[in-house]
């Protein structure tokens, strides 16, 4: 079997000859510690990308079969861009800037985590209709045509393909902040509900366009990152009423060219949020983090059934460790797999504490036995 047609029986509860090993990449930090190591080459360290040669090639020398971030889209949020400034520099080498979402950040050098936002340019109606309303109207060139008519030929494909279909939230609270988007629903429910019918329209044009090039695809994919370890940082009636509508009608568009397994990634603590994205036609939960909650597909299977899917709920906080902790992951992620309909995979991308030697018994050790 192609890892392809292992991942889609997988998760369409179907036979195969054993389990595809799936990734979600690194951070970079971490391929520049491996390069320096000598485990893979400066080009594959500073090249690599989601699905991309690089990021093959690094997979193929760990074990891996293939990244379950391996995803095609077109511009579904805003386009263009906003034109990244420079605002102000300090002393310590910090500086000010506007980033491409028109929010006013801090960045510090060496600093890789999410930079410290201190303004946003989307505040009210006005700005929003100067500034943004524009940059989410769909037009022809959001979409490579002659790209995507590559794809109509999937006879060779030997890992399954996404469809990104954007993010119909997560980029929204990106351009308002957590803060600025509770206060807009507060404020001017009207103009909360414009945005999110606008991106979600344009969303839903985006995937149209793309699909009638006759680009096929094995799965149609989202991205969110609204959730921390707590929960969710939306009020779930509120995101039911607003935002399932537009998953719906963009998943029945993918089931009506024949794709069914939608998946969505949310980091954190998720619960709260499954039953929106489950009654609107997401039914893979990506990438299922372990955090300090200990997430796993388990209950939401007990409650959902097994038209819930999972694709992820591997710590790879053990990659830090030994052979030891492996195993222990390994035996945790058994009665899991004997589920059905899920796949593992690093909970995140893989971190710079990661030993090479480490995730290679990993995914030595799962083809083994699975």
């Amino acid at each position: 079997m192609t890892n392809r047609e292992r991942a889609m029986a997988v998760l369409n509860y179907k036979s195969y000859d054993r389990l595809p090993i799936v990734h979600f990449g690194f951070w970079g930090e971490t391929l520049v510690k491996w390069y320096q190591e000598g485990h893979i080459t400066q080009e594959e360290a500073y090249g690599d990308g989601d699905g991309n040669a690089f990021d093959v090639s690094i997979g193929r020398k760990l074990g891996f079969d293939f990244n379950w971030y391996s995803c095609a889209g077109g511009y579904n949020f805003l386009f263009p861009a906003f034109e990244r400034k420079v605002l102000e520099k300090y002393a310590d080498g910090s500086q000010k800037a506007v980033d491409d979402y028109g929010v006013v950040i801090i960045e510090k050098p060496g600093t890789v985590s999410i930079p410290k936002e201190i303004d946003h340019l989307l505040k009210d109606r006005a700005s929003y209709e100067e500034h943004f309303k524009h940059r989410l109207q769909y037009s022809p060139d959001r979409v490579n045509v002659e790209y995507f008519k590559t794809l109509a030929d999937d006879t060779n494909r030997d890992i399954p393909l996404g469809l990104h279909c954007g993010s119909l939230f997560g980029n929204i609270r990106n351009i308002l902040g957590v803060e600025g988007t509770a206060y807009l629903y507060a404020d001017d429910e009207d103009l909360y509900a414009e945005i999110i019918e606008d991106v979600g329209t344009l969303s839903y044009q985006v995937a149209k366009a793309i699909l009638e090039t006759g680009a096929k695809f094995d799965f149609g994919h989202f991205w969110e990152d609204i959730c921390f370890k707590n929960g969710p940082l939306v009020v779930p009636h509120v995101f039911d009423e607003y935002v399932g509508p537009q998953y719906k009608r963009i998943t029945d568009l993918l089931n009506e060219y024949g794709i069914n397994i939608i998946s969505l990634d949310c980091d954190g603590m998720i619960d709260a949020l499954i039953p929106t994205w489950f009654a609107n036609g997401v039914n893979t939960m990506f990438p299922i983090e372990v955090g300090t909650w200990d997430a796993n597909i388990k209950p939401w299977r007990e409650k959902y059934g097994k038209e819930l899917r999972g694709v992820g709920g591997m710590n790879k906080t053990v990659f830090a460790h030994d052979k030891k902790a492996i195993d222990a992951e390994i035996e945790r992620l058994k009665p899991l797999i004997d589920l059905g309909g899920y796949i593992p995979c690093p909970d995140h991308r893989i971190a710079p504490d990661a030993k090479w030697e480490n995730v290679c018994y990993y995914t030595e050790k799962m083809k083994s036995l699975f």
